[in-house]
């Protein structure tokens, strides 16, 4: 369970001053933080760490909600969005929804079963995406922490080659490949070579199949 210093706030972003009301009574009864905005501008404006959803209205005067959705991708900003529409603005959403702005489209009038359900699904989308990224920051600042020869050595381990295809490419002993290769996963902390591999996936070490050559063996038949 997260504690409610992780509790993550819905900001609804719509001219309707009633709408914001009656929206923001429906989400705080199921305990749910709530911030409204009566435009696009003043949003943008109040950013903040603690944003877990936000419910636009497509058409707005000033920024459009499509508009704010293009703002906060521009700001590389992690929060899951929701068009809030009007029958009419239904195609523009779906656009919104296909291009890969917004994470889904709710039409006026709806449900409120399923507008709190889509409002948690969303928070709950934003806070493993931002776990999800704050891992792969963690990952990378211990890749680039090891020594140039230790991530040298996790790289053809991540490609399958063996501790003695290693000590080839890199003409050091093989029990010398083996030693760095345990000592630079433990730094990384994988528990294991299939784990090490999925890191380095994470981090997009490995190259397409179609540009690894074979491994030179040990020279024998």
């Amino acid at each position: 369970m997260n504690k409610p210093a992780d509790k993550l706030t819905v900001a609804i972003v719509d001219d309707d001053p009633d709408f914001r009301d009656s929206l923001r009574w429906l989400l705080a009864s199921v305990d749910l933080s709530v911030r409204c905005y009566p435009d696009g501008e003043s949003f943008l404006e109040d950013l903040q760490p603690d944003l877990g959803c936000v419910l636009l209205d497509v058409r707005m005067p000033g920024l459009s909600g499509i508009q704010v959705l293009e703002r906060l991708k521009e700001r590389d900003e992690k929060v899951a969005d929701i068009s809030v529409t009007e029958h009419g603005d239904v195609p523009m959403a779906v656009h919104a929804l296909t291009a890969g702005r917004a994470f889904e489209f709710i039409e006026k009038p709806f449900n409120d079963q399923h507008m709190i359900d889509s409002v948690q699904e969303a928070i709950n989308h934003t806070r493993k995406q931002r776990e999800e990224s704050a891992y792969l920051d963690q990952l990378r600042q211990r890749f680039r922490a090891l020594k140039p020869k230790e991530q040298q050595i996790l790289r053809h381990a991540a490609e399958g080659l063996t501790s003695r295809q290693i000590s080839d490419c890199m003409d050091v002993s093989p029990k010398t490949a083996e030693i760095y290769r345990v000592r630079a996963m433990k730094k990384m902390g994988a528990s294991s070579l299939l784990h090490w591999v999925r890191m380095a996936e994470a981090l997009k070490l490995l190259r397409p199949l179609n540009t690894l050559t074979e491994p030179s063996g040990n020279g024998s038949d």
